[in-house]
């Protein structure tokens, strides 16, 4: 039996059956369709047992992997050691006047959605976002000149420990597709939203023009993590890949898209080792063009597949 698997079955006495599974493959959680086997993947029902996870995972050292969406994230040949733990069931969404309360398994997209039809404005920027409303407090996901520190007031986390703990705006730390969340490793439960009064039939308009201009400039047609790169200052990053010539360049089954050069698209099986070393190929050309080292957006978790050992 695995180490990890073994030190949690006084956990897995106390969580219902259908929310753990064991030796998970992870390709069928993420938008890359890649990656290995997560030993424990857990996905609670209530704060509860989220709770009961971490604590749990925090006194007998036990490692705890976040997994949202899987839509900007990179996870590794050989999986997630210990417990992937994913919010995809706490996914309700509440409005009270101007007032959104979102859980973060929620979807970004259907949170846009929902503040539509509450003629509610300031999240039309997300309609095309594909990950997660926890993800997005993460990553301060943003696009098309929104993004969410524009409408966040405040978020219930877990911390590491297991304790819960209400953050408001000014501590949120937002940065370019940086949070606190992400440097205290904690665990967003729910955020508050304030949005404003809008006209419904502007607000579809503007989400219909944002969702057209998505689906004509992205490579939407094949499995990817997105828009890979940072923008770098005053530059676009794949205006720089595209002027490298690197378009249609491939390692093993990934491809720079010849769609969008910012994305980098799973065309034919490839694996999470193929995808990085394009990512670093790409990188290094770049660089050798222009100056620039690109940062990646795109998160990478997990572990190497280790080399089977020859007899």
């Amino acid at each position: 039996m695995n180490e990890y698997i073994e030190r949690c079955e006084a956990l897995l006495n106390e969580l219902p059956n259908e929310v753990v599974r064991q030796d998970e493959p992870i390709y069928k959680h993420t938008y890359t369709q890649m990656g290995g086997l997560a030993d424990l993947f857990i996905t609670p029902n209530t704060y509860e047992e989220t709770q009961l996870v971490l604590r749990f995972a925090h006194a007998h050292q036990v490692p705890v992997t976040l997994l949202g969406n899987g839509s900007n994230v990179i996870v590794k040949d050989g999986g997630i050691r210990g417990i992937t733990l994913c919010l995809k069931q706490l996914n309700k969404v509440t409005i009270t006047g101007t007032k959104m309360v979102a859980q973060t398994g929620a979807t970004i997209i259907g949170a846009s959605r929902e503040a539509l039809t509450q003629s509610l404005t300031g999240l039309e920027f997300a309609c095309g976002i594909p990950g997660t409303v926890g993800g997005a407090f993460y990553m301060n996901a943003g696009a098309y000149g929104g993004q969410i520190a524009d409408v966040l007031e405040s978020v219930l986390v877990l911390t590491e420990e297991g304790d819960f703990l209400t953050l408001q705006k000014d501590e949120f730390e937002f940065d370019y597709r940086k949070s606190v969340f992400s440097k205290k490793r904690y665990i967003a439960l729910e955020g508050t939203m304030l949005l404003e009064k809008g006209d419904a039939v502007q607000i579809k308009q503007k989400m219909d023009e944002l969702t057209i201009a998505r689906e004509t400039k992205q490579p939407l047609e094949y499995p990817s993590c997105g828009s890979v790169f940072k923008r770098p200052p005053g530059m676009f990053a794949g205006k720089l890949i595209q002027e490298s010539g690197l378009q249609g360049t491939r390692i093993g089954g990934a491809e720079v898209s010849k769609k969008h050069a910012g994305f980098i698209v799973n065309v034919d099986g490839s694996t999470a080792t193929d995808y990085m070393n394009l990512v670093q190929y790409v990188r290094e050309k770049v660089h050798e063009t222009f100056g620039v080292m690109l940062e990646t957006e795109v998160i990478t978790i997990g572990e190497d597949l280790e080399d089977p050992v020859n007899d």
